[in-house]
C-alpha cells in the first residue's frame, strides 16, 4: 500500500504509550492490529492514551526519516477492550491507583464489563481487597477525566474541528469543555496561547454560529485590535479605524452591529475606549492590558519623580576630579552639567547620536555613582547589548529579563512585592524598551531608586507596542541630555557623518577614498538581482580581501524585509551557499524552513529562558546529530543544546531584518535600500542599519528607494498617549 492513501485500520489495540504531550494532546504509541504482524507505530493528536485501548483509526502511511514507516491518524474512535487481557492494560495504565495486581484481581472478579460497572456501579469495586473508599474515590475521579477527555476529542471530530488544542482546551475548562466550546467558542481565542480568531472562527462555524453573532463580531473586534496593535506598535486604534478594518475582514457593512459588539467587549473589561481630544481623537480604543500599561507607566514615574532621595552638587563636585583622573580626560562644562543632572535625578535620560558622547557621558555618571557609595545595576534589552554595556562602563551588565529574573509564569521575581536592591538603575538601548517591559521595570524599582535611560530616540522603536523614551522625551516632564555636538574623532568617520545626514533627510556623502581607507560606501544599483549579486560579492570576496575581515564572524547583511530578492530569505540561502555550502563530511539537518548546517550563523528569534538564549543573540552552530536531528550552538562562549522541537527557534543569520539588529553593532554591515522593500523604508529604519556598523557600511540600491525612505520620518508613528499623560499629572501636581 503506498504512503499518503487514506486508509482505516480497525481494532487496533493499544500495546504502550512512547509518548504523549499534554499541551495539545499528540501521541505516539505501538498497537497490535488484529491479523497484522508485529506491532504499528501511530502518532497523532490522540489525547491521553492507555494501554490496552481499542481503537479504529483513519489515517495514513508516512515514513520518518529516522523512525521509518508510521500510521499518522486523522481521526479515530476508541472502543472498549475486548479481551481480559486488553481490560488489564487498560486499568493499570489509564486508571491513577490501580497498579498490574489490582487490575488483575479485578478483571478475575467481574471480567471485561468491569469498565461498565466502572460507569454504572463503581461502589461493586469495594469488594476487592485492598480498595478502600479513599482509595475507589481516586479510582472514579481518574476514570471521570479519560472518560471526559475522550467524550472531547469525539467532540471535536464530530464537528471536524481539529484536536490539535484538545489537551489545552480541556486542561482550561475540566468537565466542562464541551458546554463551553458550545456556548462560546471564541473565549478560546481570548484564553489559550496559540488560538487565534481564525482557529475559533472555523471551530464556531462548523458548530453553527451565525456569522452576525455577537460572539464572532465581539471576538474579530478583539482580534483586530491586538494584530493592528503588535503589527503596528500601537497601544490604541482609534474607533472608526478599528470598526472598517474588522468590516473589511468579516465583508459586512453592519457597522450598527460592530459599534454594540465593542460596548460589549467594554462592558466585559476587555477594552477601554478613551476620549483622547488632546490628540485629536475622540474615541481610542485599547486593549485594557495596554490601557493599564499606560495608565500604570504614568502613576510610577510620578511616584518615582516625586520621591526626594537629594543629593548636593557640592558633593558631586567634590568626586568630579578623581572621575577625571580615572578617566583620563577632563570633563567639559556640557559633560559636568549631565553628570550633575544625571545623579541629582530620580529619572533622566540621556539621548544622541553616534559620535555625540553617550557612552562617555555614561561612563563618567557610573563612576560618580560609585564615588558617592550608590549601589548601581546595569540592564540592556538584549544579551549583545547588555555584553557591550559590561565592555564599555568596565561594571557587569545583564537583560532586563535577568535582572529581574524572568519567571515561567510570565511574571518577574522582581516586581511590586520584592523590589529590586539598588540606588541606581541605568538601562542602555533604552529605544528598544517597550510599554510591558517599562512597566515591568518601574513595579521593581523601590521609590529610593534613581533611573537612568540611555539611547539613541532616532532609532527604530521597540518590536512590542509602545513609544517609551520618545514619549518620555516628548512630555518635556523628565530631565533630559540631548547630545548634539559630533566629536572630532567620530567627525573623521563616514559612517557617523551619514548617519547624521540620515537623520536630518540629506542624501549621503561617497567617501573620497577607496578601500581599505573609506569606511563607508553607497553604491547605486537599480535591479533587484543585481543588488542581491553586489550584497554576495561584497561579504564572500571583496571586503574580506579589502578589509581582511572574517565574512562569517564580522561582516551582517542587515535588509529591511523578509521576502523578496534581498530579503533575508533569500539571501541567506544564497549567502550560505558561498560561505558554508554542503559537503563530504558536512553534517546538517533540514526543516521546513531552513537547512541547518555545521559552522552555520544562526540567530535565535525568541526568548529562551531555561535556555538562557534570548531574541536577537547570534551564535554559530558546532556540532550537529543527523540521527536525533538535534544542534549545539555556541553564544558567546557557551554551547546551547537545541533538540529537534526547539529548532523553530532558530533562524539562518547570514542576513537579518534591520529590527532583529537592534542593540547590536557589527564591525561590517551590507545593507540593501530597495524598492521593493518600499513599503517599509523608513528615515529611522536606513538610521538604525548604518549606525549598526562599526567599521564599514555599504549601502547597495536604489537612489529613489533611498530618497522614500529618507523622506518617510512620520510613517510608523506609533498610538500612544504617554506623553500627554505625564504631562497632565506633573501639571495637575505642581498645581496643588
Amino acid at each position: 500500500m503506498s504512503d499518503n492513501q487514506l486508509l482505516y485500520l480497525q481494532g487496533a489495540e493499544v500495546q504502550n504509550v512512547v509518548y504523549h504531550n499534554k499541551e495539545n494532546g499528540y501521541a505516539i504509541a505501538r498497537v497490535k492490529v488484529k491479523d497484522e504482524p508485529g506491532q504499528t507505530t501511530i502518532v497523532g493528536i490522540l489525547g491521553e492514551l492507555s494501554a490496552g485501548a481499542t481503537l479504529d483509526l483513519n489515517g495514513k502511511w508516512v515514513t520518518h526519516a529516522k523512525f521509518g514507516r508510521q500510521f499518522e491518524v486523522a481521526t479515530f474512535e476508541q472502543s472498549r477492550p475486548a479481551t481480559e487481557n486488553g481490560v488489564i492494560k487498560f486499568l493499570q495504565s489509564s486508571i491513577k491507583g490501580v497498579g498490574e495486581k489490582t487490575a488483575a484481581v479485578i478483571v478475575e472478579e467481574f471480567g471485561v464489563e468491569v469498565l461498565d460497572i466502572l460507569d454504572d456501579d463503581p461502589e461493586q469495586l469495594l469488594k476487592i481487597r485492598g480498595i478502600s473508599k479513599k482509595k475507589l474515590k481516586e479510582i472514579i475521579e481518574s476514570w471521570g477525566r479519560q472518560r471526559e477527555i475522550k467524550n472531547l476529542l469525539v467532540f471535536l471530530q464530530t464537528h471536524n474541528v481539529a484536536t490539535t488544542f484538545a489537551g489545552k482546551i480541556f486542561h482550561l475548562y475540566g468537565a466542562q469543555a464541551e458546554s463551553k466550546l458550545r456556548e462560546n467558542p471564541y473565549d478560546l481565542a481570548y484564553e489559550i496561547r496559540g488560538v487565534g480568531f481564525k482557529t475559533a472562527d472555523q471551530m464556531a462555524m462548523k458548530l453553527g454560529f451565525a456569522p452576525d453573532c455577537a460572539q464572532r463580531l465581539e471576538a474579530a473586534l478583539a482580534y483586530t485590535l491586538l494584530t493592528g496593535c503588535e503589527r503596528s506598535g500601537h497601544l490604541f486604534i482609534s474607533k472608526p479605524k478599528l470598526l472598517e478594518d474588522v468590516a473589511r475582514m468579516l465583508d459586512t457593512s453592519d457597522f450598527d452591529k460592530l459599534e454594540l459588539a465593542l460596548y460589549g467587549l467594554e462592558e466585559k473589561k476587555r477594552i477601554r475606549i478613551e476620549d483622547l481630544s488632546a490628540q485629536g481623537i475622540s474615541e481610542a480604543v485599547y486593549l485594557i492590558y495596554f490601557f493599564h500599561f499606560e495608565n500604570e507607566t504614568t502613576q510610577r514615574l510620578y511616584q518615582l519623580v516625586s520621591h526626594p532621595t537629594p543629593i548636593s552638587r557640592k558633593k558631586i563636585d567634590k568626586t568630579l576630579p578623581r572621575v577625571e583622573e580615572k578617566l583620563g580626560f577632563v570633563l567639559s562644562d556640557e559633560q559636568r552639567e549631565a553628570v550633575f543632572e544625571a545623579c541629582s535625578n530620580k529619572v533622566f535620560i540621556i539621548t544622541g547620536g553616534p559620535g555625540t558622547g553617550k557612552t562617555t557621558i555614561t561612563k563618567a555618571i557610573m563612576l560618580t555613582l560609585k564615588e558617592l557609595g550608590l549601589q548601581i545595576k546595569q540592564a540592556a534589552p538584549t544579551g549583545r547589548a547588555a555584553k557591550r554595556m559590561t565592555e564599555a562602563t568596565g561594571h557587569p551588565a545583564k537583560t532586563v529579563h535577568r535582572l529581574l529574573q524572568y519567571q515561567p509564569d510570565g511574571g518577574f521575581h522582581y516586581c511590586e512585592d520584592q523590589k529590586l536592591k539598588a540606588d541606581v538603575l541605568v538601562v542602555d538601548e533604552a529605544s528598544m524598551v517597550d510599554a510591558q517591559l517599562f512597566v515591568a521595570i518601574l513595579r521593581a524599582l523601590p521609590h529610593t531608586c534613581r533611573l537612568i535611560l540611555v539611547g539613541d530616540v532616532n532609532q527604530l522603536p521597540s518590536v512590542g507596542p509602545g513609544n517609551v523614551l520618545g514619549d518620555l522625551i516628548n512630555s518635556h516632564k523628565i530631565p533630559c541630555a540631548v547630545l548634539t555636538h559630533i566629536f572630532r574623532q567620530a567627525q573623521e568617520s563616514f559612517i557617523v557623518v551619514n548617519a547624521h545626514r540620515v537623520n536630518s533627510g540629506q542624501f549621503p556623502r561617497q567617501h573620497p577614498c577607496q578601500a581599505p581607507e573609506a569606511d563607508f560606501f553607497w553604491i547605486p544599483q537599480e535591479d533587484s538581482i543585481k543588488v542581491q549579486k553586489l550584497i554576495l560579492d561584497s561579504v564572500c570576496e571583496r571586503i574580506p580581501q579589502r578589509y581582511n575581515l572574517d565574512p562569517l564572524r564580522d561582516i551582517q547583511v542587515l535588509t529591511p524585509m523578509h521576502k523578496g530578492d534581498v530579503g533575508t530569505q533569500a539571501l541567506n540561502v544564497a549567502l550560505q551557499a558561498r560561505l558554508n555550502p554542503p559537503g563530504p563530511g558536512v553534517r546538517e539537518v533540514k526543516r521546513k524552513f531552513a537547512t541547518f548546517r555545521e559552522g552555520d550563523r544562526v540567530i535565535q528569534l525568541k526568548n529562551n529562558y531555561d535556555k538562557e538564549v534570548f531574541n536577537g543573540d547570534l551564535g554559530w552552530i558546532v556540532e550537529v546529530d543527523t540521527e536525533d536531528h538535534e544542534l549545539f550552538v555556541e553564544f558567546d562562549g557557551n554551547h546551547v543544546h537545541f533538540e529537534s522541537s526547539d529548532l523553530d527557534e532558530l533562524g539562518l543569520a547570514y542576513a537579518v531584518s534591520v529590527h532583529k539588529s537592534q542593540g547590536s553593532e557589527y564591525k561590517a554591515v551590507v545593507m540593501p535600500v530597495v524598492t521593493q522593500h518600499f513599503l517599509l523604508l523608513q528615515r529611522n529604519l536606513i538610521y538604525t542599519g548604518l549606525t549598526r556598523a562599526r567599521e564599514l557600511a555599504v549601502l547597495i540600491g536604489s537612489e529613489r528607494a533611498f530618497k522614500i525612505g529618507l523622506n518617510n520620518a512620520t510613517a510608523g508613528k506609533r498610538n500612544t498617549h504617554l506623553a500627554y499623560r505625564l504631562q497632565a499629572i506633573f501639571d495637575e501636581n505642581r498645581l496643588k
